[in-house]
Parts: C-alpha cells; structure tokens; sequence
C-alpha cells in the first residue's frame, strides 16, 4: 500500500515540474500561456500577501497574533468561496483557470493594503479600521 501512495506521489509531482517548467511569455496569447501568466500574477501576489501577514504578525502581541490568524483564516475561506462563486460560468472552459487566478490576485491585493493600513495604523485609531480606497493599486 505504501508503495502505491509513493509511486502515485512521485507521478504528481514528476507531472508538477513538467507544467511548472513553462514560465509566462507575455508575447503569447494562447489561453495556456494566458492561464499561466495569470497563474504567475497569482504566486507574486500570494508572496506579497505573505510578507505582509509576518510582518504584521510579527508586531502583534498574544492576543493581536491569535485575532490576525482567525481573521487571516476566515478571508481565505471567503476569498476563495467567492472566486469559486464569481467564475462558476466558465468552470470546465479552458478560460476557468485564468478567472481564477485573476479573482484570487485582486482579493490578494485588496487584502495586502489592508494589511498595510492595519500595519500603519496608531494604537486607538478608529478611523485607521479599513484601507483607503483611493490608495495605489498594489504591483
């Protein structure tokens, strides 16, 4: 049995480097090559939004730690249900994979600057709750 699980582990991720092996050609408007690059747009974002989250949480105390994670928790359940929710028209299309993407690296952005705004804000702020919609999009 043990084996079995090996083999089909080694199968998957031996099928992981191969699709990994394509990088983004912007030059390339082939839906693969746009599903990649969205895919990409995706990873960088995800990588943001993970800098950003240790850096906040790194300035929290105890009781500051534990309310980021159950909040951090609860918007990755609600970012990914609602890009579930928001590109169900084109589930089984070979465009799903990119609105995907696309979904997750806007709610990703949204949430790296208020993130931010939560790191700048000042003790007892009130006004300083949600991030300013009028800040620079997020690159």
């Amino acid at each position: 049995m043990r084996r079995i699980l090996l083999s089909a582990c080694l199968v998957v991720l031996a099928g992981t480097s191969i699709v990994r092996a394509q990088e983004c050609d912007r030059s390339d408007d082939s839906q693969q090559m746009m599903n990649i690059c969205a895919g990409e747009d995706y990873q960088a974002a995800d990588a943001k939004l993970n800098a950003a989250y240790q850096d906040l949480i790194g300035s929290d105390d105890a009781n500051g730690k534990r309310l980021l994670q159950v909040a951090q928790r609860a918007w990755i359940t609600f970012r990914d249900a609602e890009c579930a929710h928001s590109t169900a028209a084109s589930a089984g299309g070979s465009i799903h994979a990119m609105e995907v993407s696309q979904c997750l690296t806007r709610l990703t952005n949204d949430r790296i600057r208020q993130l931010a705004t939560s790191a700048n804000c000042e003790e007892g702020d009130a006004s300083c709750a949600s991030p300013n919609q009028d800040s620079d999009e997020v690159q």
